[in-house]
């Protein structure tokens, strides 16, 4: 097993989209799925490119309303290039005998490979060879060779080569009954006997998109310049040519594109620069050799290296990881931090959550803070530059502060559809979505996290900052204080569940004290003191002048940090919710006999005329979720904060009453359910964590990869070795190490960044050892199972682990 490479050995038209998401080439400016460049959008294929950040809205006519939705818009198509022998029919994998098939993905190289050698209706056997890069050295570029081998047979292929702008949004079957023509033309033309020029816009954003694509012919590695017709219509480019062969002879069509817009920096204008860009372009090996440079560098950075006692099982999970690795690279990359994007839930990858950006940077950028966290400061950045449309949004909904969306795109202003499709009823239902105010409790999250790992002052003081003092702002206003408890509490909101949105048979959504909700709120408060007390003097007064911060309302801060209300049920539970325990009990069994995982129960029950208001389900830990971002240290501090008994106990009984509840409906459950249990049932998290770690690649949602890959899960399959089971915890300006690897795994290596230092990590069963590279800033402050030491440059630390029993 080659653990840098996802291989396909068939051609299985019923499995094609999947493998077209996960074979996707991107580069953090612009992703292409890996579809077939023969094929145009059907039931089988769905060529798709998208650009970071690349959105439009459009309006429906919907059950008496105009529903208006912004999206990640499907790009022209580039790909397209295609051809037939003897002026027989244009290939098609599904019309000609496969007599052998491979399709390679190789993670090393940012490369993917198809191989097929078929035979057509008259017996002519050929072979196809393709390889397809998306530039990471160049954002602008990509290009696509092809080779046919004529076997046995002589005779003339002709060749098409297009820019194909007719495409439109329909990666996703739900969405199907909405509006999707997204691209209205600006200007087909040929720039000479090679190149092709087209032109689109957005039809809303305005957003001018030029690829130009020059295209070459070599017959055995000759240069050859055949005449070339050029089909042109407003909206499509194309050009034909022939090319005859004698029998084991060889066609070779190199195809390099593109790719501009209007809002790129250091232009003149899209078209030209895309002109430009392609005439200057090399050929596809000396676009391959920066490309591969550019990978090698990145994978210098990212990758780490695990074995399990299981050999082969444990190439194929390294795949796997490489794999989730590689896609967080294409959907952020160093071009990012030239960007104004953040990073979607689901890649720019396919149209599913089109495109938007969600919480799912909290299990994202953890991974990206100990690898490359300029990369992180870039994504903050998005949520900044968006902090004028989050103070909007709280003021008309009547609070203080800044309140960001649940779903994000272009401006920051919220995205969450107002009703949405249950596919298995059919049923347009209410959506309540937007009603997770958790997210800004996940932002300001994120900006700490950054800073604990950088010790970027400057960003926390100027941008961070900021943005954490305002989400403060707004869960002080969102609190209410109930005089007879002497508590706050929050009413109205979603938790991270998604299961609940409203009470049983309640007239309005929302649920009051969500536990997840309340505790982020006071962690939050907290921060933000704490914030204030980091700040230079200078600027500290700066941003209190200018945000008219006053004592008495940070005074106002710290009563609630300490008077905010938990609810409990049963032997010390924490209730999801006020109510909670009231919920009736679900008969998992006879829901999981019928529907097998129920992954997706709300759309079941929805089906069935019922809700999962009415029970004790959840779609992915909510309450869990304290337990996945807090240490145990942690959160024995906040709940004595807050005057309520906190003992270990507490955390094994919540795991064990929830994990029961729970349907692991979204691909994050997982990744949080593993990582929770990761000290109490070793066996049990590194069950959960295969699962995680084989979602997208096994599709166990069932058709919801390829729409796109979940990029959270991806990222957070990674962190759980890279955080979890080495237990790293950066707080306070430590570094600390606390590992406990589950049985099955038997070495780990992989290098970390932390505060400006170079960390090579290397640990087995018997030892840890910590190598930092020569450096000179200052030594990392560092504790091993409450032993503090200093890390210089230069220095290795070494420590036994045997007879180290995990806590």
């Amino acid at each position: 097993m080659n653990s840098w490479s996802l291989v396909y050995d068939s051609f299985d038209p019923e499995k094609e989209k999947l493998r077209e998401a996960l074979c996707t080439l991107g580069n953090g400016y612009f992703c292409t799925r890996g579809a077939a460049p023969e094929s145009d959008a059907n039931e089988v294929h769905y060529p798709g490119t998208y650009l970071a950040g690349g959105y439009n809205r459009l309006q429906t006519q919907m059950a008496g309303r105009v529903i208006e939705n912004e999206d990640l818009v499907n790009l022209p198509n580039w790909l397209s290039l295609t051809f037939r022998i003897h002026g027989g029919e244009w290939f098609d994998m599904q019309k000609v005998k496969i007599l052998s098939y491979r399709q390679t993905l190789d993670l090393k190289q940012g490369l993917l490979h198809r191989n097929i050698c078929f035979a057509d209706a008259q017996g002519r056997i050929s072979r196809l060879d393709q390889r397809r890069l998306v530039h990471m050295g160049n954002r602008h570029l990509a290009a696509l060779e092809t080779s046919l081998v004529a076997e046995n047979w002589s005779g003339e292929v002709e060749w098409r080569s297009a820019l194909d702008g007719q495409v439109v949004n329909d990666n996703v079957e739900r969405y199907s009954d909405l509006a999707n023509r997204h691209l209205e033309p600006l200007e087909a033309r040929s720039i000479d006997a090679e190149t092709l020029l087209l032109k689109m816009c957005t039809n809303q954003s305005r957003l001018e998109i030029a690829q130009a694509a020059r295209t070459r012919v070599y017959v055995d590695d000759t240069r050859h310049n055949p005449p070339r017709n050029t089909l042109r219509k407003d909206d499509f480019i194309a050009q034909t040519f022939k090319l005859s062969l004698q029998q084991g002879q060889s066609a070779r069509v190199e195809k390099v594109i593109a790719l501009y817009t209007c809002r790129d920096e250091a232009i003149a204008e899209s078209g030209l620069e895309a002109q430009t860009a392609v005439a200057r372009a090399g050929g596809f090996e000396e676009l391959l050799g920066d490309h591969s440079l550019r990978w090698h560098q990145l994978w210098r950075r990212f990758d780490m290296n695990l074995e399990e006692a299981n050999g082969d099982k444990g190439a194929t999970n390294m795949m796997i990881l490489r794999l989730h690795i590689f896609h967080l690279l294409q959907t952020v990359s160093p071009h990012t931090i030239h960007l104004d994007a953040g990073v979607p839930s689901r890649g720019w990858h396919g149209e599913a959550y089109r495109g938007h950006i969600f919480w799912d940077e909290l299990f994202i950028f953890p991974l990206l803070n100990l690898r490359m966290p300029e990369i992180t400061r870039t994504l903050l950045n998005y949520r900044y530059r968006r902090l004028g449309e989050a103070r909007a949004a709280a003021r008309e909904a009547g609070f203080d502060g800044a309140m960001y969306p649940w779903q994000s795109g272009s401006n920051g202003r919220e995205e969450s559809q107002k009703v949405h499709l249950n596919p298995q009823s059919g049923n347009w239902i209410p959506d309540n979505s937007r009603l997770q105010r958790h997210v800004n409790a996940a932002i300001a999250w994120n900006v700490w996290q950054y800073f604990q790992v950088t010790d970027d002052l400057e960003y926390l003081s100027f941008f961070g900052a900021e943005m954490i003092l305002e989400i403060a702002r707004f869960w002080a206003s969102l609190t209410t204080w109930n005089a007879k408890l002497e508590r706050y509490e929050i009413f109205g909101v979603m938790g991270p569940d998604e299961y609940h949105d409203a009470y049983p048979a309640a007239e309005r959504p929302g649920l009051d004290n969500n536990a997840y909700t309340n505790l982020m709120a006071v962690w939050v408060l907290v921060c933000a003191m704490e914030v204030l007390d980091l700040l230079p003097g200078d600027r500290r007064q700066e941003l209190c002048e200018i945000l008219d911060l006053k004592q008495d309302e940070i005074d106002h801060w710290d009563h609630i940090s300490r008077r905010m209300r938990l609810v409990f049920h049963g032997d010390d539970i924490l209730s999801q919710f006020e109510g909670y325990d009231k919920l009736e009990e679900l008969d998992w069994e006879t829901y999981r006999s019928k529907h097998g995982k129920v992954m997706r129960l709300d759309r079941i029950l929805e089906a069935e005329g019922d809700s999962p208001n009415r029970y004790k389900c959840s779609k992915q830990a909510d309450v869990l979720m304290l337990f996945y971002l807090f240490s145990a240290e942690e959160l024995k501090a906040l709940f004595q904060r807050l005057g309520y008994p906190f003992d270990y106990e507490t955390i094994p009984k919540n795991i064990e009453y929830y994990l029961a509840r729970t349907s692991h409906g979204s691909t994050l459950s997982q990744v949080v359910h593993s990582w929770v249990l990761s000290r109490s049932d070793r066996k049990g998290s590194w069950d959960l964590y295969l699962e995680a770690l084989r979602a997208d690649i096994d599709d166990i949602q069932g058709g919801t990869t390829p729409e796109g890959i979940h990029l959270g899960a991806m990222a957070g399959t990674v962190d759980l070795l890279q955080r979890c089971y080495i237990g790293i915890e950066t707080r306070g300006g430590v570094l600390r190490l606390n590992p406990c690897l589950p049985q099955e795994l038997t070495r780990l290596c992989l290098q970390l960044h932390y505060r400006g230092q170079l960390l090579t990590l290397q640990i087995t069963k018997e030892k840890m050892r910590l190598t930092c590279q020569i450096c000179e800033i200052e030594p990392i402050q560092l504790i091993y199972r409450d032993q503090q030491h200093q890390l210089r440059g230069g220095d290795t630390l070494e420590f036994d682990l045997v007879g180290k029993e995990c806590s």
